[in-house]
């Protein structure tokens, strides 16, 4: 039986504990981060990278990879991993696919470690007299969506170098040799900027450095196409089914249009070559990404077999083949880094995304990939979504440039108060006021043109990298039309505001207008939701079915109780549709009787009611005169 203390001690400890914990408990020091990771250096490797990746592998889809790494007088090798990734503007390096990772030299295993502050580095000890350090790992691409992006199916792939190597540390990545040797499935047609031979179902690609070869992505596929563009340009297509391949002349043209219309515009071309890696896919997961003289895209099946639907993803093209000049050659200073390891900071993504957006819309007109009324729905819908951002009224359009690395693409469930990337779409409606302005400010002698032209249309024929600041921005549009750009791009940049910037439709003489007729764009908005989007009146997108895709803040549906997630299951007493929602939409605005829901959220249900009499809402662009104003001018054709 335990022994009882005496109450007099037992209070008495109890009085003494608080003063002892206040003055004895402990309290560490906190030690100084130490990062020993040899800085990029501007200077030449020690030898020649051998990269060998079996990539043949399409039922469990293992990538499996030798790396060789030259070795010269040190005793331990820190590799890096590829994390800060240009194009993807944050840390996009995918290690945790890197399995059963073994080190080797001279043929005897030896060992590695992982940086502790550093996941992306790994130290490997050298032996003495140790020529080479040898890596073998496998790459395990995602079977499932929920693992990540597929880039791998039954009929094609999408390999990226920078998720099957590594490169050491210390040294600018445009200073390290590498060669590349890689198995594909046999029989298929691999396609990639960077050349090679090729011995049956293996590619030996050419000498390059390591900066090339990350830009170098590649696409193969069982089934594939090509065509020239002229101008040393390539459409190579792969497609899940071979009826996607078949395209008319006149199709190619368009895109052939596309490549002399960029080539004018920027009076240059900065690469040696180019190939458009196009994947007509439902399997191959989504990408458009701009690599120098490439770029990765992948669209919905019927891109050629229903070109007359309507433009669909026909502006991806556009877009990443103006990259080419826009954020590859001229890039923003502080997005440039040595190496994949220093942080990328993406503060001039508004010119970087925000005017290859705008070119690339301009660029889909010029060709006819898109006709000139497309381009204005979009410009429309563009401006009309981006009206919607309450999230302007405390973040600016500089912080969204930071959401790539904030959000990491992640879905949001307000967005339109937390705001997104809208440096892509406010971006482009800043560059459109922009050649509006100086097209007013010299009579119509000059546009955004001359702009392109003295900015990205140096040094032809460079591929290499010219960095840029906001004042060599600046210096330039003054240089071409002199004005108080300084003070207007910091209003549209740095100021937050309550509504999207459209003056650049009134400079070209139009202006944004609703109706109850849905435009190109926001038909083909709805068709992909497959439901109802009335973002722009009540508030809400939702699908055939009844589910809340998005809610605008502040919006009648908003201040309902609706949310994304939820489901409508009745409206004004009858089970819920599209059509019964946009014919209720329009009694309302007739009669005045607020909307009656039943709403499913989880495993509850609620009554709400939302008092809207506005009707349908659908943005449009209403030109204003007679007279064909600078718009017009824009969007017209200018290669022969």
């Amino acid at each position: 039986m335990p022994r009882l203390l005496p109450l007099a001690l037992i209070i008495a400890a109890a009085a003494a504990t608080p003063a002892l914990l206040a003055q004895d408990r402990s309290a560490p020091s906190a030690q100084p981060l130490v990062d020993s990771i040899p800085a990029a250096r501007d200077i030449a490797y020690v030898g020649t990278l051998q990269l060998d990746v079996d990539a043949s592998d399409i039922t469990q889809r293992i990538w499996h990879v030798k790396q060789t790494i030259p070795v010269s007088g040190v005793e331990t090798l820190t590799l890096l991993y590829p994390e800060w990734l240009p194009g993807k503007h944050a840390p996009r390096g995918q290690i945790e696919k890197v399995a059963g990772l073994r080190a080797s030299a001279n043929g005897q295993p030896v060992n590695w470690q992982r940086r502790s502050l550093d996941m992306f580095a790994i130290d490997v000890a050298v032996p003495s007299g140790a020529r080479a350090i040898v890596l073998e790992f496998d790459y395990i691409n995602p079977t499932a969506e929920n693992q990540g992006r597929i880039v791998v199916t039954d009929k094609m792939l999408n390999l990226e170098f920078e998720t099957v190597s590594f490169y050491p540390a210390g040294y600018y990545v445009r200073q390290i040799p590498i060669e590349a040797r890689v198995t594909y499935p046999a029989g298929w047609q691999a396609f990639s900027a960077l050349r090679g031979d090729v011995d049956d179902a293996v590619v030996n690609y050419e000498k390059t450095d390591y900066e090339t070869l990350v830009d170098s992505p590649v696409f193969a596929g069982k089934y594939s196409a090509t065509a020239d563009l002229g101008n040393g340009v390539t459409l190579d297509i792969v497609a899940d089914d071979p009826k996607e391949l078949v395209f008319t002349d006149e199709q190619i043209a368009m895109h052939s249009k596309l490549v002399s219309e960029s080539v004018t515009l920027f009076d240059s071309r900065h690469y040696d070559h180019y190939d458009f890696l196009l994947a007509i896919t439902t399997e191959l997961g989504g990408i458009g990404l701009e690599h120098h003289r490439s770029s990765e895209n992948s669209v919905e099946p019927g891109y050629f077999t229903k070109w007359n639907d309507g433009p669909g993803d026909r502006n991806l093209l556009p877009h990443e083949l103006t990259h080419s000049w826009n954020g590859k050659f001229r890039r923003p200073d502080l997005l440039w880094t040595p190496d994949y390891r220093t942080p990328m900071q993406d503060d001039l993504l508004w010119v970087y995304e925000g005017q290859t957006q705008f070119w690339g819309y301009v660029l889909s007109a010029r060709s006819g990939i898109f006709s000139k009324e497309q381009t204005l729905d979009a410009f429309a819908s563009i401006a009309a979504r981006l009206d919607l951002a309450r999230g302007r009224e405390w973040r600016p359009l500089v912080d969204t440039t930071h959401d790539p690395i904030i959000a990491a693409r992640r879905p949001k469930a307000w967005s339109s108060w937390q705001r997104s990337e809208d440096y892509y779409n406010e971006g482009l409606l800043l560059w459109l006021e922009a050649d509006g302005i100086i097209r007013r400010e010299s009579d119509g002698a000059r546009g955004l043109d001359d702009f392109a032209s003295a900015f990205f249309g140096v040094r032809d024929g460079d591929w290499g990298q010219l960095v840029y600041s906001r004042q060599d921005v600046i210096d330039t549009l003054n240089s071409v039309q002199p004005y108080d750009w300084a003070s207007f791009l910091n209003e549209r940049v740095d100021q937050t505001s309550t509504e999207a910037p459209k003056r650049g439709f009134e400079l070209g003489g139009y202006r944004l207008v609703y109706s109850d007729t849905p435009n190109s764009t926001t038909k083909a908005i709805e068709s992909d939701l497959k439901g109802v989007d009335q973002l722009y009146g009540i508030g809400l997108a939702v699908t055939n079915e009844g589910n809340v895709s998005s809610v605008t803040w502040n919006s009648p549906a908003f201040n309902a109780g609706l949310a994304l997630g939820m489901q409508i299951v009745a409206l004004n007493g009858l089970q819920f549709s599209g059509d019964e929602f946009k014919a209720a939409l329009k009694l309302a605005q007739t009669q005045g009787n607020p909307l009656q829901l039943i709403v499913k959220q989880g495993k509850a249900y609620r009554t709400l009611e939302i008092d809207y009499r506005d009707g349908l809402r659908y943005p449009q662009l209403e030109k204003v005169g007679e007279a064909e104003g600078s718009l017009d001018r824009l969007l017209q054709a200018r290669s022969q």
